[in-house]
């Protein structure tokens, strides 16, 4: 149930951040089927479940309508992103790319969906849990699909820096932060973090037993 006086206006913070989210993390699932040469369908499919997977299982947990099922725009950020990829050179998006637009996608989305968890009532420790599912999840079913180990079996820094951008929002606006640069700021760390594990390589001890 929908609680009657919200924690956070979710609707006015920066709804762009949501779209921007998805779209990047479509990108991504698009860029995983074009690198294996599938089809425009397979494109789009891929980037519409890697795009709203973290998002419907968030909505699902917090008992949230099912946020793409509502609003057609994360939909078509989805497919219009499957369609920028099918359309464009493939050098564009050789090297990196793809894990440099996943972090941007990760930071994001890590604080939209820590910030929906809380103005959906959910205590402060579980919204920023929700942030984290909403930012992996469809990461994880990219990479499920695409035949490649899960970002959650490579010891690479990616769900912790997912859960900075998520605890610091939490944090921060416990704090009496104002929303949005709250949000900016813990965007900016997670992506931040997740930046310096790609550029140097940096990964969290594996279990030795």
């Amino acid at each position: 149930m929908h609680p009657a006086l919200p924690v956070l206006p979710v609707d006015l913070l920066a709804p762009w951040l949501d779209l921007a989210g998805i779209a990047l993390f479509a990108v991504t699932g698009a860029l995983a089927a074009a690198r294996r040469g599938q089809t425009a369908v397979t494109l789009a499919f891929f980037a519409l479940v890697t795009g709203v997977g973290g998002g419907t299982m968030r909505d699902l947990l917090i008992g949230a309508p099912v946020f793409w099922i509502v609003d057609a725009r994360a939909a078509a950020a989805c497919l219009g992103a499957a369609a920028l990829v099918w359309v464009t050179p493939v050098g564009w998006w050789r090297g990196e790319v793809l894990d440099w637009f996943d972090a941007v996608g990760l930071a994001a989305y890590s604080v939209f969906g820590a910030s929906k968890a809380l103005a959906w009532g959910v205590p402060p420790l579980t919204a920023a849990l929700m942030g984290v599912v909403t930012a992996c999840v469809g990461g994880v079913i990219r990479d499920v699909l695409a035949g490649e180990p899960s970002i959650l079996m490579r010891p690479e820094i990616y769900v912790t820096a997912a859960a900075l951008s998520a605890a610091g929002f939490v944090g921060l606006t416990l704090l009496g932060v104002a929303a949005a640069p709250a949000a900016v700021a813990a965007a900016a760390m997670g992506f931040g973090l997740r930046a310096a594990a790609i550029r140097w390589r940096l990964a969290l001890p594996a279990y030795r037993g």
